[in-house]
């Protein structure tokens, strides 16, 4: 039951004294004297204050001034609903724990909930991935905070969600949670009821035969006949051999992003060829010992690394980008690296790479592939890079004109090795040959730094020597 308790507090008094028994003041912090005749009615059971009017407080040390008595109440509840508080995702009884979208980057406003791995009913362990939330850059799984059972979920696939929005209920003991066979069962069930008895169909049918005879006998409209053809006109494929699925998040911010990469810069492309012959004897002469001693392959990638940081070095333009009316000079080097997953491409950056060898590229490289393909990637690993590389010649691209990464000025494209007859010494022989291909922002970079720096890169790649005397 609600009751009402009437005082009266003394100005300055310490305690109050209600049906001749003495009560100690709440607020003991600091002494608050409240105006003589002010009543204030407790709802005890809920712990809720309704305060009737409003009072003069007289803070010690304040000034006189005008508050309402709910602000001094509201002290006297302060342990209740810092109790109330202290679970932040649990229910009223405590079993009940919720499941809510982690935060996702500061670039990242919000996700669409892309799948459910497990199903009401299912088990989880504590840290267990229980959905996956797709973004414009990553795919973040969704955990359980504590373990137990799914007792439901309160969101759908394909929902639009924020970080902290609830996700799942999860059931610590499991009480009251229907394990997720027995529904399968009942859906069996329900198919296989018996179907209604022969006669009420037969019954069915004479009816609507009855219905349907009044309407054919009334003579039908003679039906034009359908348009002919012209010989130039296309025969489209039935809409039933067409399939619509929604684009991914990824899929949609990858051609925001490389329409607007066509839309605002002007870019050219300057192509050259590399001889690959000492690199690939260099990598077949020291591959065992490289394993050996550093625990990864000797690649391509960390030679074109390598000449690339060399070329910007000596072409800081292509290292620079365009802000309004100003240039960027960047004084490190960031190489993006792209790599194509199976939800689509992504660009972790290799940070530093002026300062890295071989071997520590090699492992940086190796190590960012394998999170992209797990789809366990940060976003932090893929924010910046000053400059990008793409090999399509792991897929056999022969040639190929790579669109820039904004905000970066510049990308290089490697191609397959191919064998190809050159002539060498007067001589033709069969070489192994690369194509590679500059894509650049020509309201920054001009065709002859351009040049250069492809040209640099093909003198590092074809002479790796060149990288120990730095010329």
């Amino acid at each position: 039951m609600l009751g009402a308790l009437r005082r009266k507090v003394a100005i300055g008094g310490s305690s109050a004294s209600v049906s001749g028994k003495a009560i100690r003041p709440i607020i003991s912090a600091s002494r608050v004297s409240v105006n003589v005749g002010e009543e204030i009615l407790l709802l005890q059971p809920r712990g809720i204050a309704h305060v009737r009017n409003f009072s003069h407080l007289i803070l010690p040390g304040c000034s006189v001034g005008l508050a309402k008595t709910r602000d001094v109440f509201s002290s006297i509840q302060s342990e209740t609903i810092m109790q109330k508080s202290c679970r932040a995702f649990s229910s009223g009884d405590g079993d009940l724990v919720d499941a809510v979208v982690p935060f996702m980057g500061e670039s990242i406003s919000d996700g669409t909930l892309a799948t459910f791995l497990k199903k009401p009913g299912d088990s989880v362990a504590a840290d267990e991935p229980i959905a996956q939330i797709e973004t414009d850059k990553v795919t973040i799984d969704v955990v359980s905070p504590q373990a137990g059972v799914i007792q439901e979920y309160v969101a759908k696939e394909g929902d639009t969600v924020e970080a902290g929005a609830k996700i799942a209920v999860i059931s610590k003991s499991g009480v009251g949670v229907a394990p997720a066979a027995p529904a399968e069962k009942k859906s069996e069930k329900a198919a296989s009821k018996p179907s209604p008895p022969a006669e009420s169909v037969k019954e069915d049918k004479p009816k609507a035969k009855v219905e349907a005879s009044p309407a054919a006998e009334k003579p039908k409209p003679p039906s034009s006949p359908p348009p002919k053809r012209t010989a130039t006109e296309p025969v489209l494929p039935p809409k039933e051999r067409e399939r619509r699925v929604p684009m991914t998040r990824l899929r949609k911010r990858v051609a925001t992003r490389l329409k607007d990469s066509q839309n605002t810069f002007a870019m050219l492309t300057t192509f050259n060829e590399v001889d690959m012959t000492n690199l690939m004897k260099l990598r077949s002469d020291y591959k065992d010992a490289f394993v050996e001693k550093h625990g990864v392959k000797l690649g391509f990638m960390s030679g074109f690394v390598n000449a690339a940081v060399s070329a910007l070095q000596h072409q800081p333009i292509v290292n620079a980008v365009i802000d309004g009316d100003d240039i960027i000079y960047r004084d490190y080097v960031d190489i993006s690296i792209a790599v194509g997953t199976p939800k689509g491409l992504v660009v972790p950056v290799v940070r530093d790479a002026d300062k890295m060898n071989f071997a520590e590229i090699e492992k940086t490289i190796n190590n960012l592939a394998k999170k992209a393909n797990d789809g366990t990637i940060s976003i932090d690993e893929m924010a910046g890079g000053s400059f990008t590389i793409s090999n399509g010649g792991v897929y056999g691209s022969l040639l190929s004109t790579p669109i820039i990464n904004p905000p970066q000025s510049a990308i290089l494209g490697m191609h397959s090795i191919v064998s190809r007859p050159m002539v060498v010494g007067g001589n033709v022989v069969p070489r192994p040959m690369m194509y590679i291909a500059l894509t650049y922002d020509h309201r920054l970079i001009d065709g002859r730094e351009a040049v250069f720096f492809l040209r640099r890169i093909k003198d590092v790649v074809e002479d790796p020597r060149r990288l120990l005397l730095d010329v």
